[in-house]
């Protein structure tokens, strides 16, 4: 096992150095014919039946062979914006595109991104009506392998589309059992240069797109109690965009943070009540680790947790609010009235059972630690890994271990390997 772990380790060594340093172009995304007036939006059960495992024919050489299709969505007041994502086997490259019926066709529109670098393009794609759009847009779509074709074309950065991508249903995407696909500080980090910073409002509304049907968000407080997500103790160029400001979180008012500093790429850093707001009301996420960076916020954390909790319920919707508790904040939701009560991931093995946690989140720097997976799904309780980032751990973990879950940073290369288990 010690052979193997060292090895790994090199792994994520060469696979963070080898990503690049500099920024990430935008695509401008702009189709004139898939924004036409002519064109409208997909049917609820079209866009079910077009998810599943593709085959890749043309475009292998950036998108690997396979790419597993999804849909999900955003919320923006009234208006819901579906989004269709292809997860590829090469690179850990992704693909997000939205939809429109035109005439007996299907378009998609949208962009690609490597992750390993920083290539990214936009895409334009179709299918047509007697290559799966006719049978999608019946009132009983039954898909089969090869019905779907979906064809068009890729470009790099702001190039027009003009490298060939084909691809063909094979399989309906693996659900035989539940697994939560978590993506760390809210979707991304900012270091990987997506389009939102790590632990914003805005990362947590992409973060479904990417794969992720769960998200572990940073909790810190201020001067004034006011519970902020942000990861690291101190404001930092790192993080947010110079500004003079300097020190810990905790020396600040939340009315400082808010007016005078913004995130790496101009968002404002959210409160928790914010941050819940937004993943019950406006996301299809389904769970939300509050990883507790700040034991004394645990009171006021707990009931944001029962209140949104309850707004989930209330609203239709299954949401899993869970207090995370590394070692040091333990002691601090030992000492809440009916402490279990509350819903928590718990990261030391030892205190699972003392603080009667729903979770184990085990660190995956012990291993597939086996028997002691097994010990806790004995007793009723879930093990989420984290965090594991390198494909060839996310590999070994989701089809060696016997975990419910795994914590990335890459959700979309761990969706990738879940739905297209076979």
């Amino acid at each position: 096992m010690k052979s193997f772990f060292l090895k790994a380790g090199l792994s994520i060594f060469l696979f963070v150095s080898c990503q690049k340093e500099e920024s990430v172009i935008e695509p401008q995304i702009k189709w004139d014919l898939f924004e036409s007036a002519d064109s409208t939006p997909l049917p609820e059960k079209c866009r079910q039946s077009m998810e599943g495992v593709y085959s890749i024919t043309s475009g292998d050489e950036t998108f690997g062979t396979l790419a597993a299709w999804k849909w999900s969505y955003t919320i923006n007041d009234a208006d819901t914006v579906f989004y269709f994502s292809a997860f590829c086997e090469k690179d850990i490259t992704y693909i997000i595109c939205e939809g429109r019926r035109l005439d007996s066709s299907i378009l998609l529109s949208g962009y690609w991104r490597t992750m390993i670098n920083t290539y990214t393009g936009t895409v334009r794609l179709r299918i047509n009506a007697n290559e799966g759009a006719q049978l999608l847009l019946s009132a009983q779509p039954v898909i089969t392998e090869n019905s779907i074709i979906i064809d068009g074309f890729y470009g790099v950065e702001n190039s027009i589309p003009d490298s060939r991508l084909t691809m063909s249903f094979k399989k309906t995407n693996y659900n035989a059992t539940p697994f939560m696909v978590v993506a760390h500080r809210g979707g991304g980090r900012s270091s990987d240069h997506l389009p939102a910073s790590e632990n914003s409002i805005e990362m947590m509304r992409m973060a479904s797109h990417y794969g992720a049907n769960g998200i572990e968000i940073d909790v810190r407080l201020t001067s004034d109690n006011i519970p902020v997500i942000y990861h690291d103790e101190t404001l930092n160029d790192r993080l947010i965009q110079s500004n003079g400001m300097v020190g810990p979180i905790v020396n600040y008012s939340y009315t400082q943070l808010n007016s005078l500093v913004r995130l790496i790429n101009g968002e404002h850093i959210p409160t928790l009540r914010q941050a819940l707001e937004t993943i019950v009301f406006e996301t299809p996420l389904q769970f939300v680790w509050l990883d507790m960076k700040d034991a004394n916020s645990m009171s006021i954390v707990r009931s944001l947790q029962q209140e949104f909790s309850n707004k989930a319920i209330a609203s239709g919707r299954t949401v899993e609010i869970m207090i995370g508790l590394p070692e040091d904040a333990v002691g601090a939701f030992l000492s809440l009235p009916d402490f279990s009560q509350s819903p928590c991931v718990c990261e030391p093995e030892s205190k699972v059972q003392e603080v009667d946690a729903r979770i184990w989140g085990a660190s995956w720097s012990d291993g597939l630690q086996p028997d002691a997976v097994n010990e806790m799904h004995s007793e009723g309780r879930r093990v989420i890994a984290w965090t594991i980032d390198d494909p060839q751990f996310i590999d070994r973990y989701l089809n060696e271990g016997n975990f419910d879950g795994i914590l990335t940073n890459y959700p979309s290369c761990l969706a990738f390997k879940y739905y297209a288990k076979n």
